[in-house]
């Protein structure tokens, strides 16, 4: 292959990775809040999940288990999202509040889910767990960010 010829497709190399990273670039802007609440989200509930992992390993009973590793989670999304995610620094006790009592509406939902699942249905406590984690974040993402983290909030 002469030099002209590796030129030419180098250069369309270059060219297409440059679409490529723009097309990257154009997505994560569109779909910032989405992808770093998923980022955030994964590393809370890798939190919940240990701590609730943990605490039933050494027969804590697994709603109370549940309680404990969702107000984990609750307290370290809140941090991390407000500060890196949603950027939004105002009123920080009205907003911690809504975040909150989204969270318990989590916490409502996840431990009607794993009673169910664990009592009547008869999942190990772990398996159970990772179903509802996956469903309480999606419900959590959307209230959030339609009520916590909107640029305006409520006084």
């Amino acid at each position: 292959m002469t030099w002209t010829k590796w030129l030419k497709k180098y250069w369309k190399i270059l060219i297409n990775l440059n679409v490529l990273k723009n097309l990257i670039i154009k997505l994560f802007n569109r779909y910032r809040n989405l992808i770093l609440y998923g980022l955030i989200g994964g590393f809370c509930a890798g939190l919940d999940f240990a701590v609730y992992t943990l605490l039933c390993k050494i027969n804590v009973q697994y709603l109370v288990a549940n309680v404990v590793g969702i107000h984990c989670g609750i307290f370290c999304s809140f941090i991390l999202n407000r500060h890196i995610n949603f950027r939004v620094k105002d009123k920080m006790w009205t907003r911690f509040t809504f975040f909150y009592l989204i969270g318990l509406i989590g916490l409502a939902l996840s431990s009607g889910m794993l009673y169910y699942m664990v009592t009547m249905s008869n999942w190990d406590e772990i398996s159970a767990k990772l179903i509802t984690v996956v469903t309480v974040a999606l419900v959590q993402f959307f209230l959030n960010k339609l009520i916590t983290f909107k640029k305006t909030i409520l006084s």
